[in-house]
Formats: structure tokens, C-alpha cells, sequence
């Protein structure tokens, strides 16, 4: 099973002009399909008036792929498209190149390179950040336990979420995967087998 992958970790938008065409390219994180579709309608919808809304997107969810080069030669646009996004190696990725033509053809090889452009600059500006698998615990320990595990609460990997102090201290923690057992390990000696570990399951999450 997969435990880490690449995506961008915000939305973004970049233009330039080629031989007076305006393009313009928006890219956004998605997790699904409808959110996909969603980002594309909400583009069209602002960008009414374009010549061409190109797309394409990579999504985990099912190994879904898809691309259109929406009335501009086949093969020139929604393909360059897609291949900017498998280069990078990213997912769970939609990138849209909007059109405005300004009178002047670029010819089969000034589309590829234009869309191309396009969706490299949005991509970047989208920020490509990697997504890891970690497993979420809750641990449950005295407060006088709690002063001898906090230094290992601040050690490289282990993030804190929260924690709440009432009765006991409980402090809610992230890590990857691999981490899991020698942390739960060491802090099992340190409170000498005292402190409690409640399994919280686990989440994608930015490394």
C-alpha cells in the first residue's frame, strides 16, 4: 500500500503571452473525481469568454487520468498537459490552461511548448510538497510521567496535535508509520510501562 505521494499543496495561477494568446494556468489540489470536475466548471465559469479550457488531472482515488484538449489540435494540449503533471510525478492534481487566442496560429509544436509552459508555471506556483502516511496515537500518562516523556514529544518526526490536561495528561501524536513501535517502545520504558496507548488510526499529511 501506498504510504507517501506528491501533490501540490495549494491552489495557484500563472500567465504569459505568446504571439498575443493569452494563457493562463490554474492548478489545485483534489482528492476526487466531483472535486476535479468541480475546480474545472468553477474555471469555465470565470473564464467564460476563453477560446479553450484545456485540462488534465492524476488522481489516487481509483488510478483515475484524464485529459482534453477541448477543440485545439488533438494531441497538442491536453496531452502536454498531463505529461507536465507525470514528469513531476505528482497526484491528486488538476491543472487548467485557459486560452484566450490572439490571431497568430503557434503551429503543432508552439501549442505544445505554450500549454506546456503553461502548466509547468502553475505547477510551481503551486508548490510540490510530499504527502506521508502517519499513524495517529493517543497517549495517556500520569503528569509526573508526562515531564519525563515530553522531551521525546519534541524529538524530530513525533508531532504533537494536542494535548489536554485533566485528570491525566493526554497528549495526541503523529508519526510515521515505521516510528510508530519504537516510540511507543520508548516511552513505555521511560514511564515504566505506565502510560496508556489508544490507537487513533491514520492520515495523509504533509512531511
Amino acid at each position: 500500500m501506498q504510504t507517501t505521494y506528491k501533490t501540490i499543496r495549494t491552489r495557484a495561477d500563472e500567465s504569459f503571452e505568446e504571439k498575443k494568446s493569452i494563457f493562463i494556468g490554474h492548478a489545485a489540489p483534489v482528492s476526487t473525481e466531483a472535486d476535479a470536475l468541480s475546480f474545472l466548471n468553477e474555471i469555465r465559469s470565470a473564464y467564460p469568454d476563453a477560446t479553450h479550457n484545456v485540462y488534465a488531472y492524476v488522481l489516487r482515488e481509483n488510478g483515475t487520468t484524464r485529459y482534453s484538449d477541448d477543440r485545439e489540435p488533438q494531441g497538442t494540449a491536453g496531452m502536454p498537459v498531463l505529461d507536465v503533471l507525470r514528469k513531476a510525478e505528482i497526484t491528486d492534481t488538476i491543472v487548467v490552461v485557459t486560452r484566450y487566442f490572439g490571431g497568430t496560429l503557434l503551429g503543432t509544436g508552439g501549442l505544445v511548448r505554450a500549454y506546456t509552459q503553461a502548466a509547468k508555471l502553475a505547477v510551481e506556483a503551486g508548490c510540490v510538497v510530499t504527502r506521508a502516511k502517519l499513524s495517529m496515537l493517543a497517549l495517556v500518562c500520569t503528569y509526573a510521567d508526562y515531564q519525563k516523556i515530553s522531551p521525546v514529544l519534541g524529538t524530530e518526526g513525533i508531532r504533537v496535535d494536542s494535548t489536554d490536561f485533566g485528570a491525566d495528561v493526554i497528549v495526541r501524536v503523529a508519526m510515521l508509520t515505521e516510528e510508530k513501535d519504537p516510540f511507543c517502545h520508548r516511552v513505555t520504558e521511560i514511564s515504566g510501562g505506565r502510560a496508556i496507548f489508544l490507537d487513533e488510526g491514520e492520515r495523509f499529511d504533509y512531511l
